[in-house]
């Protein structure tokens, strides 16, 4: 297990410390408002953060200045499709931009979380040596308007998902390396928040449970191939994070790997969701590939929807 250290302007100076506590994966700032009050959303604000410390920074890259501005364009209870206008492309693009120009002056590496357009995936194909990247499985699996109509508040998230345009652009990227890692951004928001009028209602999506089936779906598709998967989901999360026993399948790393049927048929449902708010995005769909056991330092935790063990899990060594 690993986790985030959220920057805050009052943390700011205490980050090149908290980056190094066991466990701290990587330092996460919200340059655009998303969780709570997290955020840090101005040029000298996120400066200062990048030269608080030396390790790669996550960013939830959204730019707040823009948000701001086009929030009286919407009203509450409008349609939920009205979240991709209002956090539109030019949101997200000028936000990584703006992160990337910071990286560069202050020389200190970045990762783009959730990537969702394809103004940001063909800039930031100009940036490697500074910026890694991350799209979800959602920006993946759905796209708008559809989602929208099927789903309403259930497929709102930050940033949204768009139309078939950025979803293409998203694997054009996965196919061709672009992507370091495919994630769920898992955040399990209860049933009654995620179904109140739009502006109201929570952002975030169901997820950790459901990637994988969704992504080995994906393989059985033609979408990418197997071994690809397993470098955006392992041994990608490893690199970017610095991980150094993890993400291979080989001596001296640690035992930690999925068994996968490939020809299962499986559907997706709410009441097969562990998590206690009992939802996903997903219920009714069915897919083509499924996860059979979980093995955690050599260890069956599960195996064929049954937990097998108690908890096995441990902090992740990261490297200073």
């Amino acid at each position: 297990m690993g986790q985030y250290v959220g920057a805050t302007r009052e943390n700011t100076p205490e980050l090149a410390r908290l980056e190094l506590e066991s466990g701290v994966c990587a330092i996460k700032v919200f340059a655009g408002s998303s969780t709570g009050d997290l955020m840090i959303e101005d040029d000298a604000g996120i400066e200062a953060v990048l030269r608080s410390g030396h390790r790669r920074v996550a960013f939830h890259s959204e730019d707040e200045y823009r948000l701001q501005e086009r929030r009286p364009q919407f009203e509450v209870g409008q349609d939920y499709v009205n979240h991709m206008h209002w956090r539109d492309a030019e949101t997200a693009f000028r936000g990584t931009r703006r992160i990337v120009a910071l990286s560069r002056k202050t020389g200190r590496p970045v990762h783009i979380l959730h990537t969702s357009t394809s103004e940001e995936l063909a800039y930031l194909k100009e940036h490697r040596d500074v910026a890694t990247v991350e799209v979800l499985v959602n920006h993946l699996t759905q796209y708008a308007p559809e989602c929208y109509e099927r789903l309403g508040g259930l497929a709102v998230m930050n940033p949204p998902i768009r139309d078939k345009q950025h979803h293409d652009a998203s694997w054009e990227a996965v196919r061709d390396g672009r992507v370091d890692v495919v994630s769920s951004d898992h955040a399990p928001h209860s049933l009654e928040a995620k179904c109140r009028p739009w502006l109201q209602c929570a952002s975030g999506l169901t997820g950790v449970q459901t990637i994988l089936p969704l992504m080995l779906d994906h393989v059985n598709a033609g979408r990418l191939s197997l071994s690809r998967l397993t470098d955006v989901m392992s041994s990608g999360p490893a690199r970017v994070y610095g991980v150094p026993d993890k993400g291979r399948i080989a001596v001296g790393y640690d035992a930690d790997f999925s068994l996968v049927d490939m020809r299962r048929k499986r559907t997706i449902t709410n009441d097969w969701i562990a998590t206690p708010v009992g939802w996903s995005p997903f219920d009714g769909v069915t897919v083509t590939g499924w996860p059979t056991a979980t093995i955690v330092r050599g260890h069956v935790v599960m195996q064929d929807d049954e937990i097998r063990e108690g908890p096995k899990g441990r902090l992740v060594h990261f490297l200073p």
